[in-house]
Formats: structure tokens, sequence, C-alpha cells
């Protein structure tokens, strides 16, 4: 039902990361066909053409080829693109200009002020945001996500030992390790990121029992939606609804994430997630 039949899509990711899985949740909903390029965590040569070492990257050809930076940066670009008949790609990407700022640690990043805004005339705000608090709304949930629900991973697939060597299992298996590689990427990888989350649970201000932690970001989003309606977008999902599945999705085979599905009320609606993605 989209004009996107001239849009050629190309996504540099790692599998397990909650940023890309963002993407691919927002490009599979929206029917877009897309090619994946898995790139290497360590040495990362897939993605040498580009001065911006973070994935996911994605490669947008519509007439001439466009690189998009950011997770949700890329979300709100390539859903104006769809929204909006005026614009090209390379205008709309215009609109999300990178600032370059520096962290406490005295580290130089890229910061996108504008990124949860979708560039929108007034008509096309209107049609899809019938009243200004759906947008404000799909706005903070979608900042959630990035801020706060992203940070809650790490510290909990990585919680014990047991469960950092199962994670980095999976992800040596899901990801692009050569034989050695992937060996040390596991054993070495399990041992660091154990005692990593533990310093990601000090800076995030999180409690010793970190379940505690991710049980409650997600019951509190689902009190958000409510009883009255199946996502936050309504009868649809909206960009939050997949921001939020993109990110809890990366946990499926672990601990962390049958304890989610446990002790939460999150099941019911993720569910209804999985079932609109397979059938777009």
């Amino acid at each position: 039902q989209l004009p996107t039949g001239d849009l050629q899509l190309t996504l540099y990711q790692y599998k397990t990361c909650p940023f890309c899985s963002k993407v691919r949740a927002f490009l599979d909903y929206h029917g877009l066909p897309y090619e994946i390029v898995e790139v290497n965590p360590i040495m990362r040569k897939e993605i040498k053409f580009s001065s911006y070492r973070k994935v996911p990257i994605l490669l947008a050809n519509a007439g001439s080829t466009l690189q998009l930076n950011d997770s949700s940066v890329i979300i709100s670009a390539i859903k104006t693109y769809l929204i909006s008949k005026r614009n090209s790609l390379e205008e709309i990407v215009s609109f999300y200009p990178p600032m370059k700022t520096v962290t406490d640690q005295g580290k130089e990043v890229f910061e996108y002020g504008n990124k949860y805004w979708l560039m929108l005339d007034e008509k096309e705000t209107k049609r899809v945001y019938p009243v200004k608090e759906v947008r404000v709304e799909e706005m903070k949930w979608r900042k959630w996500a990035d801020d706060w629900l992203v940070h809650l991973i790490s510290p909990n697939v990585y919680r014990t030992p047991r469960e950092a060597f199962a994670s980095f299992d999976y992800i040596v298996r899901e990801g692009k390790f050569g034989t050695v590689e992937g060996f040390f990427a596991k054993y070495m990888g399990a041992i660091a990121m154990f005692f990593i989350s533990k310093r990601l649970k000090k800076r995030h201000n999180l409690r010793d029992d970190v379940r505690q932690d991710l049980y409650e970001a997600v019951d509190e989003w689902v009190k958000a939606i409510g009883k009255h309606r199946l996502f936050m977008g309504g009868n649809q999902p909206n960009l939050a609804d997949l921001a939020v599945y993109g990110v809890l999705r990366v946990m499926e085979g672990l601990e962390a994430f049958d304890d989610m599905m446990v002790h939460t009320k999150i099941q019911p609606w993720y569910q209804r997630m999985e079932e609109v993605i397979q059938k777009a």
C-alpha cells in the first residue's frame, strides 16, 4: 500500500543489539524489504566506509544513496518518508542534523535533538496524530525505551556468570565471528560483560536485584497502554510499541526473558506484537 518500490535499504547491524532490533521491528512491520549486513563486532570491517562507528547504520537508496545513523533517527526519517509525499528522503534526513556533545566522561558523541519527531506538515500530522496527546505520548515512550528500558537489558542478561555465558553463547551463535574469535569472544566476553554489567547497574542506579527494575519497567509500560487498547497506538502498533518490542526481543531465549514473561503482565501485548509483525 506504500510507494516504497523505489526505496532500497541495507541495514548494518549486530543481530543481538537492541537498537538494531528496534529498526528491524519497524522495517518488518511496515513491510519494507531490506538487506542485512551482519557486522563483526571486533574488527567491524563491514562498516569501514563510515566515520560513524556504531550500529545500526542504514543505507537508503531512493535515487541516491544516503547513510542514516542512530536507530531513532532511522525510524523517524523513514516513517516521515512513507507518510510525506512532498519531501525527498535527502531533504528529510537533513532535518536530523548530528550535534557533537561531550559526555561527563569526556567522550565525544553525536546526538540528534529532534530524533523523535516526524517531519510532517499540518495536514499530515492531523492524519497520523488526530489529537496532540497521541504524538506526545508516542514520543515520550520512544525516548523512555532509549533512555531507560535499553539500559536494563545488559545488567539482566549478564546478571550472573552462568547467565553471562548463556548470553554470549547466543551472541556468538547469532553473530558474525570466526571460530577462534568466537571462542575468545564467548569466554572472555562473558567474563568482561559480567563485570561491566555490575558497573552499569551502579551507573543507572539499579537495585541489587536488577530483575525487579526490569519487571517494574515492563509493568509500567503495560499500565501506560491500559486495559482498553491493544497497543499504545490503539488497534495497531505505533512507533513506541515497535521500539519497546524491539528492545525486549533481544532477550528471547534467555533466562531474563522467561522470568519477565512469568513475573509481569507483558505477555498478552508481546504476543500481539509478534502476530502483527509476522503478518506484515
